[in-house]
């Protein structure tokens, strides 16, 4: 093959390279469907439902295992304690989520870690002032009896606000 030939195969192939970059640009730009984003305005609705049905699962896999466990049995002790344990922490975020909305929040997430401490509050609003920064730490302190160093307020901007 000549080398005027090689060439010429060699900047076609540099030339079509080139076009499919740009049609996957184009095509990746048309594609991409705002409402396919989670945004901000139904964010504590995802999370709730991801949250229960992670939640509902845990709870049938420990079902399952004290059906087929022999009562009294370390395995089922164990199961019924984790059980237990999450029916438990469901509750106190349930709690803890009507709490904060009852001092005006028109929505809010708690997530209380299994394997932690840890107590994660979302609340809807663009940001928290002091007091209420203050307020809603109290609640979780106070009422839910949070330890005081484990405990994360964060802010999340909802358009529905």
């Amino acid at each position: 093959m000549s080398k005027t030939k090689k060439i010429i195969i060699m900047s076609g192939l540099v030339l079509l390279l080139a076009v499919t970059a740009v049609f996957n640009f184009v095509l990746a730009g048309a594609a991409a469907d705002p409402g396919e984003d989670v945004t901000t305005a139904n964010y504590f609705t995802t999370y709730r439902t991801e949250r229960n049905t992670t939640r509902n699962e845990e709870l049938l896999q420990l079902d399952s295992i004290l059906e087929s466990a022999e009562a009294g049995s370390e395995t089922y002790e164990e199961a019924m304690a984790l059980k237990l344990q999450i029916v438990g922490m469901m509750e106190r975020e349930l709690l803890l989520e009507t709490y904060i909305k009852s001092i005006g929040y028109t929505d809010a997430v708690v997530s209380i870690g299994l394997d932690s401490d840890n107590v994660n509050v979302f609340v809807n609003a663009t940001e928290l002032a002091y007091n209420d920064f203050l307020t809603i730490y109290n609640i979780l302190t106070e009422e839910a009896g949070c330890d005081p160093a484990n405990v994360n307020i964060m802010p999340i901007n909802s358009e529905n606000s």
